[in-house]
């Protein structure tokens, strides 16, 4: 079972930014890529970001190039630089992680919690 958490969210003015982290408590943290998702009141979850276990990367179109993703395989945690935040931001941000096979996620998905972040105009 893998356990992961979320931190580093809060309230932005918009144009802010925030550094969201989420570590993961497993072994073998190097073989899972990880993907962060977003929900928004009333939305859908959506794909926000994500980054392999060669920290290949690859982002939604909305946030090219205001969002940022690294991975620290020795402290078993992943960091997301948002910048230039917007209200359409606001949701709670959830990190996820799955055994990377061929690329892709294989086997079981397991999710944090989430933090909150709130871009106020």
């Amino acid at each position: 079972q893998v356990q992961l958490v979320e931190s580093g969210g809060g309230l932005v003015q918009a144009g802010g930014s925030l550094i969201l982290s989420c570590a993961a408590s497993v072994l073998t943290f190097r073989s899972y890529l990880i993907d962060w998702y977003r929900q928004a009141p009333g939305n859908q979850r959506e794909f926000v970001a994500r980054i392999t276990t060669g920290a290949g990367t690859n982002y939604a179109d909305f946030v090219k190039g205001r969002f940022t993703i690294s991975r620290a395989n020795a402290k078993n945690t992943v960091y997301r630089q948002m910048n230039s935040l917007q209200p359409d931001d606001t949701a709670v941000y959830y990190c996820s992680c799955a055994w990377e096979h061929e690329g892709g996620p294989y086997g079981n998905r397991y999710w944090g919690q989430g933090t909150q972040v709130t871009v106020s105009s």
